[in-house]
């Protein structure tokens, strides 16, 4: 299935007001539990870093949801969003720049050439990496692109049936992925190779998860893909599931999964 179509609905739909862009933003915090697991990494990073000068990279920024997340913890940080599709960074800029953000700037950029050495004391990669095919320059760049001591937070789909796939005569659930999902060992080998000193990864997505993101992402994504018609009847379908997938959510949040379908990384430099 292909999201970008559905993608540049919603944002003709959420791109109309900055009030708009807000409540679009809040449904995503709410609805993705991609949005939990790394809000709950980024408060611990945060933690003792608030009243501090930091430079921050979103790299693949998409909507702007984790740029506008991490642009309002704190007014001392600065944050480059980068991403490769000018329409969504052209709407970001607008967007950040109507709501007085100026601590942000959304630039087009290529991952795989991207590097700025030494800049960046936190680069975030959110479902990003199982769109690049040349993963580890892309770790690389991430790596001397970070200052002594920085982090970089990945979160992306699992070999454990991430994009949906079960099994090797299954196609992924969204096309535009050039893998179905990370071994858990296989992307920490992958970081080690590119530089970094640690890394540490952990399952998201079990069995709590799983089922809350059939409910909440893939049966809608599927009815829109099929008929935009079901933008009518899509608030009555989350009326009745959203209570149930909030609390699974919060299950796979704070419970530990010996699998799973999407992965946590973490690594230092």
């Amino acid at each position: 299935m292909q999201y970008d179509p559905i993608k540049r609905v919603l944002g003709d739909v959420f791109n109309k007001t900055p009030f708009l862009r807000r409540v679009f933003y809040n449904l995503l915090d709410l609805l993705l539990l991609r949005t939990w697991h790394v809000h709950k990494e980024l408060r611990a990073w945060a933690a003792d870093r608030r009243n501090k000068e930091q430079q921050i990279l979103d790299a693949g920024s998409g909507f702007g949801q984790y740029t506008y997340y991490l642009s309002g913890l704190s007014r001392k940080w600065h944050v480059l969003a980068v991403d490769v599709k000018e329409e969504q960074v052209s709407d970001c800029n607008r967007f950040f720049r109507a709501i007085g953000r100026h601590n942000v700037l959304f630039r087009i950029a290529d991952l795989v050439k991207y590097r700025q050495p030494n800049s960046y004391d936190l680069i975030l990669s959110v479902d990003v990496m199982e769109h690049i095919l040349e993963d580890v320059e892309v770790f690389r760049n991430f790596q001397a692109s970070l200052r002594s001591g920085g982090m970089l937070l990945i979160s992306t789909p699992s070999d454990q049936g991430g994009s949906d796939v079960h099994g090797d005569n299954e196609a992924s659930f969204i096309e535009e992925h050039v893998r179905d999902g990370y071994n858990i060992q296989d992307i920490q080998d992958k970081l080690k190779l590119a530089g970094f000193r640690r890394v540490e990864a952990h399952y998201s997505y079990g069995k709590p998860g799983q089922i809350s993101w059939r409910l909440s992402m893939k049966y809608p994504m599927l009815l829109l893909n099929a008929s935009k018609l079901f933008f009518i009847v899509l608030p009555f379908y989350y009326l009745v599931t959203f209570p149930f997938s909030l609390i699974l959510n919060w299950m796979d949040v704070n419970g530990k999964h010996r699998s799973g379908t999407g992965l946590i990384v973490k690594a230092w430099k």
